[in-house]
């Protein structure tokens, strides 16, 4: 049985104040959630100061993005070995906004999630498509290709251990939010991927969030899918209580 996994991705919001605020809150009312797995994504600048009001509880502390190289002059870039030195557990790999604006390929994602893995982070390796690439029916290339690309050379004890996130480029921060049923489609159809590439173990051992304006009165709904093994959340992880709300749904 996969354990429903509700991570919060803050992106490039909160100052130091209002990061420690939410994640004190959120640490507050987790031991409240049993069944689920928590975390929570800061920017970089605040990962110290929130990894210390995580402390004691049972909220993971994730990272957004990192670098494949695990030192030098790689001037504004953070390496795993940072990350876990400062608490990490998680790192968000492949998000839809470094891919599209910042032009991040399957190349560097799968650089990236090799050195996540060898250090000992779980990645978290985001896939989804954009809105054009779904009207014109590719939704299910666009992921394979993505797929394939982002996890290769890894073997079947590596894959086990990682989360992969859905999220339809096309739904973030946009209101617009996937269909149950148009998830789960996909969800499924990542989950043949990681059986035809390794092995029903591996697929079945796998969590597949997914990522796209999720919030607590689609929630439920969204989670109650057989292949949605929990959520990705943007926007509504900024508020304590929308947030462990969506937990709560799982």
């Amino acid at each position: 049985m996969r354990k429903p996994f509700i991570a919060g991705n803050w992106k490039m919001n909160t100052d130091r104040a209002t990061a420690v605020e939410l994640a004190t809150a959120v640490a507050r009312q987790a031991d409240q959630l049993n069944n689920v797995e928590l975390a929570v994504c800061p920017p970089s600048i605040y990962l110290d100061a929130v990894a210390t009001a995580l402390s004691h509880s049972g909220v993971a502390l994730g990272a957004q993005n990192m670098y494949h190289e695990p030192s030098g002059a790689f001037t504004g870039e953070l390496s795993a070995a940072m990350l876990l030195d400062i608490g990490c557990r998680y790192v968000i790999l492949g998000h839809s906004e470094r891919r599209h604006l910042l032009g991040e390929t399957d190349q560097d994602v799968n650089r990236k999630l090799h050195a996540a893995l060898a250090a000992g982070l779980t990645p978290i390796v985001c896939v989804g498509e954009q809105l054009q690439q779904r009207e014109a029916g590719q939704t299910r290339q666009v992921i394979q290709q993505q797929f394939t690309g982002s996890l290769a050379g890894l073997s079947p004890q590596d894959a086990a251990g990682i989360v992969i996130a859905y999220e339809p480029v096309w739904a973030i921060g946009t209101g617009k939010v996937a269909t149950p049923q148009q998830a789960q489609e996909v969800h499924l159809d990542l989950r043949k991927l990681l059986a035809d590439r390794y092995n029903i173990d591996v697929a079945d051992a796998v969590r597949i969030q997914y990522g796209g304006s999720v919030k607590p009165d689609n929630a439920a709904e969204l989670l109650a899918q057989p292949d949605i093994d929990g959520a990705l959340v943007g926007g509504a992880s900024l508020e304590a209580d929308s947030f462990l709300a969506i937990a709560g749904a799982a």
